[in-house]
């Protein structure tokens, strides 16, 4: 509790001082607070704004962090497009691209930054305030992610530009965080990161806001996109966007010839390592405005910029063993572990092996003589196998049979071996975290954080384990009081007797989603135990992949499954009648693009409507409803004369 003689006065100053230490530390690299002494002002601003909720104030650090699941990610559409990069790797390709800009404009300099490796945001201001922030999607229309986007120390909620602002920039994840969350991934059995890059656009498209705050991002600009700033110069635009509270890159140039950028990219080059973040290359732009504006676009690409890129680092070592990693999804990935070799000033001990299909079509063995790639990678590929020099010919790397966690028997795809068994230590946490999600179960607060600590605390280590929970035992945990802790119980009891489908989805079978899911419930109700090979192939669009894959799941969880069943007692009626005299009634359906109404929304609509709304186009498809940036699935459904209806037509029908 906060004292008493702690005012709202107080509480604004504190707020104020909390965003200036956070500042300090995450913008200009200057820590003017020690973390105990930050977090106890965190604590006092916190306790105070939970008995003051209508004081709190929108820049209050604790609104970064929010502790509502999102239930996913809706389209939306950049003011001013976002453009893609011409790559140049070498002297001679810059000299001819810096010719093609004087043809245009014979007087310009240019302005040249590091080419970040890392997932391209951006954010939306207006009056001031951060409304939106999108992922580059394809250039044109992104993923709105907003609410992770607070989470991100330097991305500022509030700006002193008050006019419409749009600002792109780069989300990265420094080289020491990675390696600590790579640490921590190993340590739980899960798929390691292959590089910074991926692990960005990973941490941004978490469903559960406060996995992405966990990751310490850090946000670059790099550009504008809508804006009324008037400055002529670029480099001038974006020394007056680091002053809005923004992050600068590490090492900037203005350059007049093309020997001066040479100079810049062989220093940059020279000095990438010593970098916090990873870059694979330096961006040349025209810094005049005006010039931009007269050398416009191609179809794909501004002609006034492009991305030097850094070569490729290539190292010759020794295979000495693989490792097996099991993800929470119970994918087993193999992992290379190599003679160590120094690339770059980067010790290197692994290697990224994707499959064990991957394996064989290299024809990796134990002690090989390789040839690995780092190229912005900190885990590098294995691009050669020197065969020439194998030692051993008999040195094969066995396909694994069982759980290196749980030793339960693997189910074998091809590429994808995976273990099925729902109590593996490996697999517990996401099976709840599924199992609990909106297409599932829909229990309501139990996400990833909840799913962890119950795990964690050994209080459920099988799915079933929810239904036993107690509120007291949810009081003993850190973080949880008598309200959130009932709410979290409520939402599970009110889970009972949910709708069979829902229940089979929740379970996690491989290749088994909500259709699929759907189509089992239609034959066997709840009572999955009973299906057999011969009458899950007689089910509408069920091949013998998908057959063997419930079976496989039954043999490994059968009495898993039963007594969950029991606890559950899933409804296998439907509750809505469905319409007989739709057009759509016994017709298979399939949606694409980017939708105004939620995607889920439309589905149960169809579904209603008697529909069965399957994923992929084909010959038995009878309608195609199609959204904003459709793409092949229109153009193949057009090809094969799949009538097709807009979003905007199917609403009006």
């Amino acid at each position: 509790m906060v004292k008493l003689d702690y005012t709202e006065e107080n509480y604004r100053v504190d707020v104020e001082k909390l965003n200036y230490y956070a500042h300090q530390y995450y913008v200009l690299d200057d820590p003017k607070a020690s973390d105990e002494e930050y977090d106890k002002l965190y604590r006092k601003v916190s306790a105070f704004e939970e008995e003051n909720e209508e004081l709190i104030l929108e820049n209050s650090p604790t609104r970064r962090v929010g502790d509502i699941l999102l239930e996913g990610f809706t389209k939306a559409s950049h003011l001013q497009k976002m453009w893609s990069l011409e790559d140049i790797f070498n002297l001679d390709e810059l000299r001819k691209w810096i010719q093609r800009v004087h043809k245009f404009e014979e007087s310009v300099s240019f302005f040249c930054e590091p080419k970040f490796d890392g997932a391209s945001l951006n954010l939306i201001y207006e009056d001031g305030k951060l409304i939106r922030a999108i992922t580059r999607g394809d250039g044109s229309v992104g993923e709105e992610i907003t609410q992770n986007a607070r989470t991100i120390q330097s991305i500022p909620l509030n700006i002193p530009h008050k006019e419409l602002l749009e600002i792109r920039g780069e989300v990265l994840i420094f080289k020491d965080e990675f390696k600590r969350i790579n640490e921590i991934r190993l340590n739980e059995g899960e798929t390691l990161f292959a590089n910074p890059r991926n692990a960005a656009a990973g941490s941004l498209r978490q469903l559960d806001p406060t996995v992405t705050a966990s990751r310490n991002l850090v946000f670059l600009p790099y550009g504008v996109g809508e804006n009324s700033l008037t400055n002529k110069l670029l480099s001038q635009k974006m020394k007056e966007i680091y002053k809005m509270g923004f992050r600068e890159p590490p090492m900037v140039f203005e350059c007049k010839t093309d020997d001066d950028i040479e100079k810049a990219y062989i220093k940059m080059n020279k000095y990438r390592e010593n970098f916090s973040m990873m870059l694979d290359g330096m961006v040349i732009k025209v810094d005049e405005i005006s010039a931009q504006e007269e050398l416009g676009y191609t179809v794909k690409v501004p002609r006034w910029a492009s991305a030097y890129k850094f070569p490729a680092l290539e190292k010759t070592t020794f295979l000495k063993n693989i490792i097996l990693q099991v993800g929470r999804s119970g994918v087993v990935t193999p992992v290379a572990i190599v003679e160590p070799v120094n690339i770059e000033g980067v010790k290197v001990e692994r290697a990224s092996l994707h499959n064990f299909d991957e394996i064989e079509r290299k024809d990796i063995r134990l002690g090989d003589k390789i040839i690995m790639l780092r190229s912005g990678d900190v885990i590098p590929k294995i691009i050669k196998v020197l065969s020439h020099e194998r030692e051993d010919e008999e040195a094969f790397i066995r396909r694994p049979k069982e759980c290196p966690v749980c030793n339960s028997e693997l189910l074998d795809e091809g590429a994808l071996i995976k273990c099925q068994n729902m109590s593996c230590s490996a697999r517990v946490v996401n099976s709840i975290i599924y199992f609990a999600s909106k297409g599932c179960m829909n229990i309501d607060t139990l996400g990833n954080r909840v799913s962890a600590l119950l795990y964690e605390s050994k209080l459920v280590n099988d799915l079933s384990d929810l239904y036993a929970l107690t509120l007291e035992q949810l009081l003993a945990l850190d973080g949880f009081k008598e309200k959130k802790a009932q709410k979290l119980l409520d939402a599970i009891e009110k889970s009972k007797g949910i709708e069979c489908w829902r229940f089979v989805n929740s379970l996690g079978i491989e290749h088994i989603g909500e259709v699929a899911s759907k189509t089992l419930c239609k034959k066997f109700g709840s009572n999955l135990e009973d299906a057999t090979l011969e009458s899950l192939l007689e089910l509408d669009s069920f091949g013998e992949q998908m057959a063997l894959s419930v079976l496989e799941f039954l043999r490994v969880n059968e009495q898993k499954l039963v007594k969950l069943k029991m606890l559950i007692k899933p409804n296998s009626e439907s509750k809505q009648e469905v319409d007989v005299n739709s057009k759509f009634y016994a017709k298979t359906v399939v949606l694409t693009g980017a939708m105004i109404k939620p995607r889920d929304d439309i589905k149960q609509m169809l579904e209603l409507l008697g529909a069965k709304v399957a994923s992929s186009v084909s010959k038995k498809t009878d309608f195609l409803i199609y959204g904003q940036s459709a793409g092949s699935k229109l153009e193949k459904a057009k090809s094969l004369g799949v009538t097709c209806i807009s979003e905007e037509e199917l609403n009006e029908a």
